[in-house]
């Protein structure tokens, strides 16, 4: 029974509820204000780049397909030329001046040819 003598009674005291000083608890940025301008300013001047090179790029293939439109030009003006060089060949050939002159009434006449000195 000495146990029982000696009965130690446990008073439970209520818990008191931690009061915080009412000034709220900051946390530590992972990321600073400096930090978050520096990125900025990159992002900025990357999608300034990415425009300028989009730019660029579109007014070369504008040039581009200027330059082709150019070039097929060309090649028709050249191809009409060549035609009509032709055409100049073969309707100057002696023969044909010959016909159209006789046509026209020209006759030959050798003795009324006079020669002119060149220069």
């Amino acid at each position: 029974m000495a146990l029982n003598a000696r009965k130690e009674t446990y008073i439970q005291q209520p818990a008191v509820p931690h009061t915080p000083n009412h000034q709220p608890v900051r946390k530590k940025a992972l990321i600073t204000k400096g930090e978050k301008v520096l990125y900025l300013s990159f992002l900025a001047v990357f999608v300034m780049c990415a425009l300028l090179v989009l730019q660029n790029q579109a007014t070369i293939q504008a040039t581009t397909h200027e330059i082709q439109t150019i070039e097929n030009d060309i090649n028709e003006i050249q191809k009409q030329n060549t035609d009509l060089s032709v055409q100049v060949s073969e309707l100057s050939t002696y023969e044909r001046i010959w016909s159209k002159a006789k046509e026209l009434g020209l006759k030959l006449d050798e003795q009324n040819v006079k020669v002119v000195p060149g220069q």
